[in-house]
């Protein structure tokens, strides 16, 4: 059985906490906040440490230094985080669904993120090469988009 199946989010070790991201990139898609109804938007734009071909962070141990913003997930507030996409491995576990047939532990392959249309890998502008003033601009729904439960 896998640890996943066989842990609570809490039983876990770090290096089993960390196993767990799938690698979509989504939670460092920058955020809007709509002044008026305080509806949170996801943009197309990526924080200025993602790499949009791996959607791996590039300064991962001193992210949170460099990006003052940028949160470390952890139990206290994975369900207190309203824009952890609903794909999360960490929100799903944590409302009791188990981890996706797309997920690289389950498939075996981390391209499957990519193919079912998880990962931002590809679609994203860096943060420093937009004008925070056209941030609105780059508003899209992509990233919420969840694929079907079973091929």
């Amino acid at each position: 059985m896998a640890f996943w199946e066989e842990k609570t989010l809490d039983q876990m070790t770090d290096a089993e906490w960390e196993a767990l991201c799938d690698g979509c990139g989504r939670c460092c898609l920058i955020k809007l906040e709509d002044e008026d109804s305080g509806v949170l938007i996801t943009s197309d734009v990526r924080c200025k440490l993602l790499d949009g071909d791996t959607c791996a962070c590039t300064d991962y141990p001193n992210r949170q230094s460099k990006v003052p913003d940028c949160i470390k997930l952890t139990l206290e507030n994975l369900t207190e985080i309203e824009w952890i996409p609903t794909t999360c491995a960490y929100r799903r576990l944590a409302e009791g669904k188990g981890l996706a047939w797309w997920h690289p532990l389950v498939s075996g392959d981390p391209q499957t993120v990519v193919d079912v249309g998880v990962s931002v890998k590809g679609r994203t502008f860096l943060e420093t090469e937009v004008d925070p003033q056209n941030w609105e601009e780059h508003a899209v729904d992509w990233p919420e988009f969840e694929p079907p439960e079973h091929l």
